[in-house]
């Protein structure tokens, strides 16, 4: 079993930043790709980034220029920096861990998520 918990949402005020950490512990894999998520009130949960073994990013066009993420294999963590945040970028924020075989857009591929992290932007 792998335990997967984010940390560092917050309150911020749009054009602000933050920085999202994410920490995977557990049953390890010999490769992994680490993702970003997120979920606004009555809406789907929806793709942010991914971070595959060999650190190639994928980003969704919402957040391209302003958000990135980045990795440290030696502590199986995550990051998620955030720039010129938006209201529209407020969310509930998961981390997914899955071994790393593509398919990284889609919610249905990762076999662990954190609790999540709220992001709150204000106007």
């Amino acid at each position: 079993q792998v335990q997967v918990v984010e940390s560092g949402g917050g309150l911020v005020q749009a054009g602000g930043s933050l920085r999202l950490s994410c920490a995977a512990s557990g049953r390890t894999f010999s490769s992994t790709a680490m993702a970003w998520f997120r979920q606004a009130p009555g809406k789907e949960r929806e793709f942010v980034a991914a971070i595959n073994w060999s650190a190639t990013r994928y980003y969704a066009d919402s957040v391209k220029g302003r958000f990135t993420i980045s990795r440290d294999n030696t502590k199986n963590t995550v990051y998620l920096q955030m720039n010129s945040l938006k209201p529209d970028d407020t969310a509930l924020y998961y981390c997914a861990v899955k071994p790393d075989n593509g398919n990284y857009f889609l919610t249905s591929t990762y076999d662990y998520w954190g609790q999540g992290t709220q992001v709150t932007v204000s106007s």
